[in-house]
């Protein structure tokens, strides 16, 4: 496992997501609280954002889902010359993404991109054998839900279970939209000027058995990382709104 996180380069995915989640804690403060962001805010958010608490989520979640799956062929893959690229283009993509007009731009291509179009095909069977759209949907809600439940949880709000759930259904079909375009958004910047033999030697991976299990471990772990994440920044945010007192 420590190997194929290696050749995936999990550390830097993490640093990235890091950075993602700083960004919302300043942006989430500016939101919801009434004097914005400032240093005890932001320390939190740094404690919640800790890049080794992060990794060790993720790697727990994705080991119980991974389970005894042989790692053996994704890591022939990933420590390949094509596989390298692959990973290389993802990360390199989620770093420019950092721009929200960078994101914008790569949504516009998307929904401009034929989609009989052979490169934008792979693209299409890439997500749907590994149901990457009902996964990330799925991640989603639950983060929401994580977050309402910190917030009724720490006191800002008055909300059954059932009404959480409610909430964040009723947002079902507008995150399930804009999942869709960041997605194909995503990969159709990312494999841009990759081979099409790369992408489809991808998708071949992703439908063996190591491939469902790699699949199905990294939102394991990732879904576990951002629930608890969510969870923290609802109680956190219930708390200064609450008591209006530094943490």
């Amino acid at each position: 496992m420590d190997r194929l996180f290696q050749a995936m380069h999990m550390d830097w995915l993490i640093g990235l997501m890091r950075d993602e989640g700083l960004a919302y804690g300043d942006s989430l403060a500016q939101e919801m609280l009434p004097g914005g962001s400032d240093a005890v805010w932001q320390g939190l958010v740094e404690r919640i954002y800790d890049a080794e608490k992060m990794e060790q989520a993720v790697r727990a979640g994705f080991d119980t889902a991974f389970g005894d799956a042989d790692p053996a062929r994704l890591i022939a893959f990933f420590e390949s010359d094509a596989g390298a690229a692959l990973v290389l283009a993802e990360l390199e993509t989620s770093a420019a993404f950092a721009d929200p007009s960078v994101e914008e731009a790569a949504r516009e291509i998307w929904r401009e991109a034929d989609p009989t179009d052979a490169r934008q095909q792979l693209i299409t069977e890439y997500v749907e054998v590994n149901d990457l759209l009902e996964y990330n949907v799925a991640g989603a809600m639950n983060a929401n839900y994580q977050f309402f439940t910190g917030l009724v949880e720490g006191g800002a709000i008055e909300m059954s279970e059932d009404d959480i759930l409610r909430d964040v259904w009723e947002q079902e079909a507008e995150t399930r939209e804009d999942t869709r375009e960041w997605l194909f958004g995503f990969l159709t910047m990312a494999y841009a000027d990759l081979p099409e033999a790369t992408i489809a030697a991808y998708v071949e991976l992703s439908r063996s058995d190591a491939g469902r299990a790699l699949n199905r471990g990294l939102f394991a772990g990732f879904d576990r990382m951002y629930g608890d994440q969510s969870l923290s920044l609802g109680l956190a945010v219930a708390s200064r709104m609450a008591a209006g007192e530094e943490l």
